[in-house]
């Protein structure tokens, strides 16, 4: 367990501590019993224990702090019964059992399935960050989140601290909804029936769609948006096959309209689409087929190259820079590419590196004096 999630489970059993419930549980069990500060600190400190995993034996831990075993026994009783109103309340499923093996006391189970402060504060900034979706489905999604996953006393902290960034937040230019959209895709995705879409092109009017029928296969969420990962299929005596050997993928917001169809597509495991292996390989979620690239980095954070690509390996590294090769769908990588500058410098595949040269020519033929010849 890290320091971090030590402290943390330290300071919730301090605050459960505080609660008349606890303290009522320990005077019934200890009746008679002075409730003094020594006892509550030896309780904490065995349950700080037995959450690290420790296991805790009664003969050492009464040598530890000079006490009889019955009254480390009434200890371990008092956190049995702490644990068992916590299962109750909070939907927990913790509990202390005896391993004869080790001969000696440790905690088993799982804590709440609810999410901590930390934690719905973190996604809640997440969401915010990815502005995708309208601000009146943003602003239900994360009541709902921190009036579900929040405990009471802490609803309006947590709120406070994000309600200036939902003021503030600014849709996308395409702000239409799309929760039902995303569920009913899903869905659809699950029973492997074909859909047809009508998908309105980048730069395309409102008006002007194009009709495909694709087999879904993944849904996936980048740079602001979700899109739709599936194979275009080509009909042929009312048989329906993959057009390309690699998915397109369509911004779900511009799917104007679809309808899922009756007829199913074969799936078979062994080919089966993984969203992790492509999220690896795609830049800017621009398709196209899977091609090795190789550069030579020449800047200071080589961690940058390896962390915005995947699957990026360092062959080898000397003065001039490090040779990294990696596996990309398309040519989306080529926008990345762009924005390094002269860090980057593309050695293969040879029609990668012409691509680069022939933007790289238009670009400067852009910043070009008026005057010159």
């Amino acid at each position: 367990m890290t320091e971090s999630v030590m402290l943390q489970t330290y300071n919730i059993i301090i605050l459960r501590l505080s609660f008349e419930g606890f303290f009522r549980i320990l005077n019934v069990r200890n009746e008679g019993e002075s409730m003094d500060y020594s006892k509550n600190e030896r309780i904490l400190d065995l349950y700080e224990r037995l959450c690290a995993g420790r296991t805790l034996s009664k003969a050492e831990e009464a040598l530890r702090f000079g006490i009889d075993e019955r009254s480390v026994q009434r200890d371990i009783d008092d956190i049995r019964a702490f644990l068992a109103e916590r299962n109750v309340a909070k939907g927990e499923n913790r509990q202390i059992i005896y391993d004869r093996q080790q001969k000696g006391f440790r905690l088993m189970g799982s804590p709440s399935p609810l999410m901590t402060n930390s934690e719905i504060l973190a996604v809640s900034k997440i969401l915010l960050e990815s502005r995708a979706f309208t601000k009146e489905e943003m602003s239900v999604i994360l009541n709902k989140l921190v009036a579900g996953c929040v405990p009471l006393e802490n609803i309006k902290l947590v709120s406070d601290l994000i309600s200036n960034e939902l003021f503030h937040y600014v849709e996308l230019t395409h702000p239409a909804g799309i929760q039902d959209k995303l569920w009913e895709i899903g869905c659809d995705i699950q029973q492997h029936k074909l859909m047809q879409i009508h998908y309105q092109r980048q730069g395309a009017d409102v008006a002007s769609t194009v009709e495909r029928i694709v087999e879904p296969v993944s849904i996936l969420f980048s740079e602001y948006y979700f899109y739709l990962n599936a194979y275009i299929t080509e009909e042929e005596n009312g048989i329906y096959n993959r057009k390309y050997d690699y998915p397109a993928i369509f911004r779900i917001d511009r799917i104007t309209d679809y309808k899922i169809l009756e007829q199913t597509f074969s799936l078979p495991y062994a080919t089966r689409f993984q969203e992790g292996e492509f999220r690896k390989r795609v830049q800017f979620m621009y398709p196209g087929r899977l091609q090795r690239i190789r550069l030579r980095y020449t800047g200071t954070s080589v961690e940058a190259v390896l962390d915005r690509l995947p699957t990026a390996k360092v062959i080898s590294q000397d003065e001039k820079g490090s040779i990294i090769e990696a596996e990309v769908y398309g040519n989306g990588i080529v926008m990345w590419l762009l924005s390094q500058g002269n860090r980057i410098e593309v050695l293969e595949p040879q029609a990668l590196r012409d691509e680069m040269k022939k933007i790289l020519t238009e670009m400067l033929e852009q910043y070009k004096d008026d005057t010159e010849v």
